[in-house]
């Protein structure tokens, strides 16, 4: 019990201090005040996600599923929606592209080293790839779905309100076919299985708490985290876009990384994956989908989207390419190492690219830097794709059947 009780207690304490510096006005230098918000946050993704855990136990099989999907992008959601918020309240400030990066980097993060990092691990465990269940082709169906659109975001270059009802609209007929699966028991570890064990009054009271006050130390340190962070890349002289970028989804992003890896190690490949394949449905969807309705409703009106420039333009168009190349690979359910290498090498070298290019000292015609690298690797994931879509295009066909229900045979 001792062993389970651990973690609970260690991911409510690393909450603390984060809390504590909201509700007492403390005011810190930048790089520590980041630190404890995002410790704070990372402390209570982990508090959300045992929380989600146990909550199937005691709700309806279709409320589980939306409410667990919602909750599941609260900490990259509470970020995000913090810098589109001030976005519509500071027109002509950087906080729209703030809100691009972030969703741009955490998107990115899933599939280049999540997805990969899963297949990596089982490879060396077992020597196999990993199988997805015949159902799971519904969420790789409508992750191609959902990217497919994306695409028109940097073609007509604005994110508008009508974007936002197409992404929520493609999730919303997700969970309504995603609701008529059977029921399955849920196997529930560690902190949750603790909580699960409990009676049943007390296991509900015990898993609301764990979601109010997750929820509301997530909330608490959102404005925190991401005014700190922005400031510390300017106290470092580091990019506060890249800062963005790259190191707020880590902290949102990491539990379920960790948990995943758990699921791996104890040879549930399949459940590792399928987890980290919806989250990133969830966020190519719900994320994506809230954020012109955020920026409308502080900015007063939906008349105007949310201001994007070329590079943010460009990172989206990124983004939407690398999750199609990754649409391909899993369009057979399985992802095996070679498919793992490649999408982990094109995540790194759009990475470092810009580095190595400034240390070469080269120029492309169409532009240096980080924007002109991106723009070659957004091509190359395109001419992946049709290559991959061309090598398996019956499987590529059958991802239509994503749309009947099917039962899985365990």
């Amino acid at each position: 019990m001792y062993k389970k009780a651990l973690p609970l207690i260690l991911a409510t304490l690393v909450t603390l201090p984060g809390l504590w510096l909201k509700l007492s006005g403390a005011h810190l230098t930048p790089p520590p005040a980041a630190l404890l918000s995002g410790l704070a946050i990372l402390g209570a993704s982990f508090l959300l996600l045992w929380a989600c855990d146990v909550a199937q136990m005691d709700i309806p099989q279709t409320l589980a599923l939306a409410v667990v999907a919602l909750i599941a992008v609260l900490p990259e959601y509470a970020v995000d929606m913090y810098f589109t918020w001030q976005a519509g309240k500071n027109p002509g400030s950087d906080y729209a592209h703030y809100a691009i990066a972030n969703m741009t980097g955490a998107n990115r993060l899933l599939i280049g080293v999540a997805w990969t990092s899963i297949a990596a691990i089982h490879w060396f465990k077992s020597g196999r790839r990993v199988f997805l269940h015949q159902d799971q082709r519904t969420e790789v169906l409508f992750l191609g779905m959902a990217t497919a659109y994306a695409f028109f975001i940097p073609i007509k270059g604005s994110l508008a309100w009508y974007d936002g009802l197409v992404f929520i609209a493609i999730y919303a007929w997700y969970i309504r076919l995603a609701a008529q699966r059977p029921c399955e028991d849920c196997e529930l570890d560690g902190p949750a299985e603790l909580i699960g064990a409990l009676p049943k009054a007390r296991r509900r009271w015990a898993t609301a708490l764990l979601f109010l006050f997750a929820a509301g130390v997530i909330l608490a340190s959102a404005e925190l985290f991401s005014e700190n962070l922005v400031a510390s890349g300017k106290v470092f002289g580091i990019n506060e876009f890249l800062l963005v970028q790259w190191l707020a989804p880590i902290a949102s992003e990491a539990p379920e990384f960790i948990v995943a890896i758990m699921f791996v190690l104890r040879g549930q490949a399949a459940v590792a994956m399928g987890s980290l394949l919806s989250s990133k449905l969830n966020q190519w969807t719900l994320l994506v989908g809230m954020i012109p309705g955020v920026y409308g409703l502080a900015s007063g009106g939906f008349e105007h989207p949310l201001p994007l420039g070329p590079y943010q333009l460009h990172e989206l168009f990124l983004t939407a390419a690398q999750s199609l190349l990754a649409v391909a690979l899993l369009a057979s359910l399985s992802l095996g190492p070679g498919a793992a290498v490649l999408l982990f090498l094109m995540f790194a070298g759009q990475l470092v690219g810009p580095y190595v290019l400034a240390g070469l000292d080269i120029t492309l015609p169409w532009g240096n830097g980080t924007d002109g690298v991106h723009q070659v690797f957004s091509a190359g994931y395109v001419v992946l794709f049709v290559i991959v879509v061309w090598m398996k295009r019956q499987d590529v066909w059958d991802l239509r059947k994503g749309t009947a229900v099917e039962q899985r045979i365990v």
